[in-house]
């Protein structure tokens, strides 16, 4: 997919893209704008001193304007200069400084950045400007051009910003990079195990496996593995005959007959105690062998299993986890965090598609899109999130049930709920209490967690992230 291909918004032709990785640098996106909101997601590479503002050129021409574009692995397209009314022509002046940004404000609307008013900056990764009520623009790193992609079919084209047709939404270059890992693990048949946070959209990653293999066309079983009771295990895996295990007992299938030929996702594989494991060694297998309870008879069963977990694959067993030999790994928001105005844009779109209410109250007279107080966007974009989009998804319910009329706002309420999930999902820890429980660990975050007395592992990521703790991921 390295040749030129087409936005399905317009047709306009992409820009060819680049046959490899390419030099990351700073770019800044547009999270949210009053005027266009249709340019969400839109990102401009700055590499010398530029001038953001509406319009085109200077008059006098001698000051380089920031240029938005659209970017996709297939290529870039530049986009039109900013049209909106409310900001300057000479808004914001950006300057490259190693990894950071100063920014001058020279116009006329107030730059807040992350929160706070003023008139200049350094800024880096992950910082927000907000241009009071014109736009609001997220700083992130990432490559100049994106790699090409090597699986992911070149014909399932959608439009710039929307979901995928696996419902996966994302323009990030960590979002591109999954859709191609997953065409890869579509294609190879083996067995797959999704790795990720609660939240991080391993269930998409799932469906998209199996849309993407030969065998789309079949059956796609879905089973969380943590609502099978311990002493039905087999029972609801394996099937069981007729009268088994008491006379009158109807025929049960089971979950591997129905997925013959198909796909069998166990979401919360990790959840399946270590001793049942085993069970399903056989099954896994070339050839696919099972037994139903109460059959003498041997059966088979042709399916490809796709397991998620977000427990550290150390905590599986052994013999079962190297069954599972094509793994993926799906982001979280954190390494994304330019898709998540993408995916508010969405979310809201999915909760007034069934309360026309909603929408007569705060989208757009047309339904196109929502209107959102900036505020809103500015905080959820700073957010340090644990759940992940089931985390943002409750924040918007929340900021949809407590908002007036006309904007989707942040109220109180929307900041007391971030606030208090924060606060109880993160204790107060030291850098060197942290540090010190990583080297008695082995470099473990699994082991380190336990030992500092935490949830779970993905509490201490969070305050490895806070205190700048480096991390290396355990495979």
């Amino acid at each position: 997919m390295t040749g030129e291909t087409t936005d399905t918004n317009d047709g306009i032709p992409w820009e060819t893209g680049p046959d490899g990785p390419t030099e990351e640098g700073l770019h800044v996106v547009i999270a949210w704008s009053l005027e266009e909101p249709d340019r969400v997601g839109e990102a401009a590479p700055i590499e010398q001193a530029s001038m953001l503002g509406r319009g085109t050129v200077d008059e006098d021409g001698k000051r380089s304007r920031v240029v938005f574009q659209r970017q996709r692995p297939s290529g870039m397209r530049p986009t039109p200069p900013l049209a909106g009314q409310r900001i300057s022509r000479e808004q914001l002046v950006l300057r490259p400084r190693g990894q950071r940004l100063e920014v001058e404000n020279t116009g006329r609307c107030k730059l807040y950045v992350n929160g706070v008013l003023t008139d200049s900056a350094t800024v880096g990764h992950g910082d927000v400007l907000r241009l009071h009520w014109a736009m609001v623009l997220l700083v992130v790193r990432r490559p100049k051009a994106f790699s090409p992609l090597n699986h992911y079919p070149g014909d399932r084209s959608f439009p710039f910003g929307s979901p995928d047709p696996d419902g996966i939404v994302g323009e990030s270059p960590a979002a591109w990079h999954l859709r191609d890992t997953l065409a890869f693990a579509a294609r190879s048949q083996q067995h797959v195990l999704l790795l990720g946070d609660t939240g991080a959209g391993k269930e998409l990653a799932a469906h998209a496996v199996h849309t993407l293999s030969p065998r789309a066309k079949r059956s796609f079983v879905a089973r969380n593995a943590a609502t099978l009771p311990a002493s039905l295990v087999d029972a609801e895996l394996f099937g069981t005959v007729k009268d088994y295990p008491n006379v009158g007992s109807p025929l049960r299938p089971g979950l591997i007959a129905e997925a013959d030929g198909g796909t069998l996702f166990l979401d919360e594989i990790g959840e399946l105690p270590a001793s049942l494991q085993p069970h399903l060694l056989r099954v896994l297998d070339r050839d696919g062998e099972y037994q139903r309870l109460g059959d003498s008879a041997m059966r088979r069963s042709d399916l490809r299993l796709v397991a998620a977990t977000n427990r550290h694959i150390e905590e599986l067993k052994r013999d079962f986890a190297a069954r599972l030999k094509m793994r993926v790994r799906v982001p979280g928001l954190a390494e994304r965090i330019e898709d998540i105005p993408l995916l508010v844009n969405h979310l809201l779109r999915t909760f007034a598609a069934t309360h026309p209410d909603l929408t007569e109250r705060f989208f757009e007279a047309d339904g196109s899109h929502p209107r959102l107080a900036p505020e809103l966007i500015e905080t959820l974009l700073r957010h340090d999130y644990l759940e992940h989009t089931r985390e943002l998804e409750r924040a918007l319910l929340v900021a949809f049930s407590t908002s007036g009329d006309k904007f989707i706002a942040l109220t109180p309420e929307v900041s007391d709920a971030l606030s208090r999930h924060a606060s109880e999902e993160t204790p107060e820890l030291t850098r060197e209490a942290i540090e010190s429980a990583l080297s008695q660990a082995g470099g473990s975050v699994t082991r380190a967690a336990q030992a500092l007395g935490l949830k779970n592992r993905f509490v201490l990521y969070r305050l490895m992230k806070k205190l700048g703790v480096p991390r290396s991921d355990e495979s």
